[in-house]
């Protein structure tokens, strides 16, 4: 090994789970490393050109999730034209002509800023450029990760550990099972358009575009495959260049229309989410958990409301690891909710508290209590349960 280094906790991904589950750990005092593949952090949100930070609230006036989850919305809008519904405490207008959420576009550079200032206002050890090899275990647990970069490759020892890689890289490392299912194609691009103000747009001509091309899916487990990982990309380049074509044969130009930037990551939404003691499904909504960590709205519609329990979190058979944002155990309808910006932030936060429990606690994330879990989340203001936002009829019987 050329380097080896110790630290309280490690955690695998500089998305926003990741970000979140770093900033909760490293904010109780503990020595936190972060890990990224890439020279950017935010993940889809900013490296795939995943823009809209959707909905903290059920669509219905109630904001649900809060924490670090709201720290990171509000922050990613300081250096972008882009302003929360007056509603909400900004001075824009809502997003969609049909209801108000809390919720927001924002510029994806603005947001890699701010994550990156708050990264290291908390101390977080940043390693960019740094791909995870293989974790090494004791006794099923996992205790060190092997990575490589251009130092060569090292070993980096944890106490507790979060796989908020998108793909639960850690857990099938590790031995742990996952779950996959169906990805479509899609993409989202930067572009100049004389169009540009009927989508998301930045100014008269520069928007984002996001595309879902017609009849194309790729099988459950796809993205776990490296080269048809190159292939859902390259599908998506082919269909691009045709719509430019087609653009420029219907009278554009590519003076007028034309691609600025391209996601540097695939667009595919679910990878693998981690078998967890507990797996939210379909038809959990407004449902009660009494191990909840925290809540979120429905960003599709309006009016559900999901608990989110600690055992979605923790893995089945792998110890002293939990998951994050879109590799935590949630599958169905659940895993559509679950998978994006808002839900990713608030499943790291209670990922990087639990993580830092069990180092304080000398256990491991089977042996650990929700209640203390809890405890800490509620001195951060954050609601864990439908009744605790005024919703506790909703319950399902």
């Amino acid at each position: 090994m050329d380097f080896s280094l110790k630290y309280d906790i490690v955690v695998t991904g500089a998305g926003i789970a990741g970000v979140a589950a770093a900033l909760a750990a490293a904010r109780r005092g503990h020595r936190v490393a972060l890990l990224e593949k890439q020279t950017l952090i935010g993940g889809l949100a900013t490296s795939g050109l995943i823009f809209v930070y959707l909905p903290l609230c059920d669509g219905e006036g109630t904001q649900v999730t809060s924490g670090i989850a709201e720290e990171l919305l509000l922050g990613g809008l300081e250096f972008g034209p882009f302003q929360l519904s007056k509603t909400w405490g900004g001075n824009g207008a809502p997003r969609r002509k049909r209801s108000d959420r809390y919720e927001v576009d924002f510029a994806p550079a603005s947001l890699t800023l701010s994550l990156d200032e708050a990264l290291a206002k908390a101390g977080v050890d940043l390693w960019l450029d740094s791909r995870v090899c293989d974790p090494r275990l004791r006794s099923g647990k996992i205790i060190a990760l092997e990575i490589e970069n251009s130092s060569g490759r090292g070993l980096l020892r944890g106490r507790c550990f979060v796989d908020a890689s998108g793909e639960a890289l850690l857990v099938r490392r590790a031995g742990g099972e996952v779950v996959c299912e169906l990805n479509s194609l899609s993409y989202w691009l930067m572009q100049m358009s004389p169009k540009a103000q009927e989508v998301y747009p930045f100014t008269d001509s520069l928007h984002i575009k996001p595309f879902k091309f017609a009849d194309q899916e790729f099988a459950p487990g796809t993205a776990l495959d490296g080269k048809m990982v190159t292939s859902y990309t390259r599908s998506c380049w082919q269909e691009i260049r045709q719509y430019y074509r087609d653009s420029y044969a219907q009278g554009n130009t590519p003076c007028n229309h034309y691609p600025v930037h391209l996601p540097a990551m695939p667009q595919f939404r679910k990878i693998a989410a981690a078998k967890c003691l507990s797996m939210l499904n379909s038809g959990d909504e407004y449902r009660r958990f009494e191990d909840s960590v925290g809540m979120t709205g429905d960003w599709r519609k309006l009016g559900p409301v999901w608990e989110t329990p600690l055992r979605s979190l923790i893995p089945e058979k792998v110890d002293g690891v939990l998951t994050a944002g879109r590799c935590m155990g949630a599958q169905g309808d659940a895993w559509e909710v679950y998978r994006v910006i808002p839900t990713a932030a608030m499943t790291g936060e209670a990922a990087g508290i639990a993580a830092a429990i069990c180092v304080e606690k000398k256990q491991t994330p089977h042996q650990l209590q929700a209640s203390d879990v809890q405890d800490v989340l509620r001195q951060q203001k954050i609601k864990l349960h439908l009744d605790e936002v005024g919703l506790a009829e909703k319950y399902r019987s």
